[in-house]
């Protein structure tokens, strides 16, 4: 009973709800990817990918609402400059954040367009619109992996410190390496996301870019399902969040 109550309050979210359609989507790809590569006349491998892209679909749409708490989100952030995290004070941390925030905040305009195009909503080629959503989300995906590479370098920083203090008591000391060491995990875990979904960003750029268009449906699906895992797991066990 407690499963399902959780299930709902996830669902009843509209953060829960998007990365629980994520899941599906990717899963349903990974699975008919698999099944179509064995039998091409596979009716349930068929169905799966069909079931995926109406997924994907579902979530174009739904972030057509997107842009308003981005900016927000944006706007609060600004430079950094009144961020009280001790580790966002650090000044290349605060620039790749506020350069996420850029990408992000630029992606959604661009990826509106282009489901407006491929809609028939107005009359443009979609194919440069989506090309430059997939650029945006990159960057912010690489950004996004820098900034934990940098996070977890000032954490083991005072991981070390920490070892080095006569100041705390045993036990204060215990505890809070333990929460530094928590917080590197969750970092580790945002780049295994960041990167699965990354190789996913340059498989859907142009042709002739490293291995964009190479990626088998299963493999897309596989990166896909692995960051949606990840990003379930830091959901359910907030401790293990970024």
């Amino acid at each position: 009973m407690n499963s399902v109550e959780s299930l709902v309050n996830v669902l009843e979210s509209y953060r829960g709800r998007d990365k629980v359609i994520r899941t599906l989507c990717y899963g349903s790809q990974l699975v008919g990817g698999v099944l179509a590569s064995k039998n091409t006349r596979s009716s349930l491998g068929k169905s799966l990918m069909l079931f995926s892209a109406q997924l994907s679909q579902c979530r174009t749409t739904l972030r057509l609402l997107d842009d308003l708490s981005m900016l927000a989100y944006s706007s609060s952030y600004g430079l950094g400059a009144t961020v009280r995290s001790p580790t966002e004070q650090d000044c290349l941390v605060r620039w790749m954040s506020v350069l996420t925030n850029v990408a992000d905040q630029l992606y959604y305009p661009c990826e509106h367009v282009a489901w407006a195009a491929d809609a028939e909503l107005i009359k443009t080629k979609s194919d440069k619109w989506w090309v430059l959503s997939t650029v945006l989300w990159g960057s912010s995906l690489l950004l996004s992996i820098l900034r934990s590479l940098r996070l977890i370098q000032l954490l083991k920083r005072k991981v070390r410190k920490c070892q080095r203090s006569d100041s705390e008591s045993r036990e204060e000391g215990f505890a809070h390496k333990a929460t530094l060491r928590r917080q590197i995990r969750a970092e580790v875990f945002g780049i295994l996301s960041s990167l699965a979904d990354l190789s996913n960003a340059i498989h859907w750029m142009p042709s002739g870019f490293l291995w964009a268009g190479h990626f088998p449906p299963w493999l897309v699906g596989l990166m896909g399902t692995t960051s949606s895992m990840i990003g379930i797991l830091q959901m359910s066990c907030p401790e293990q969040g970024a």
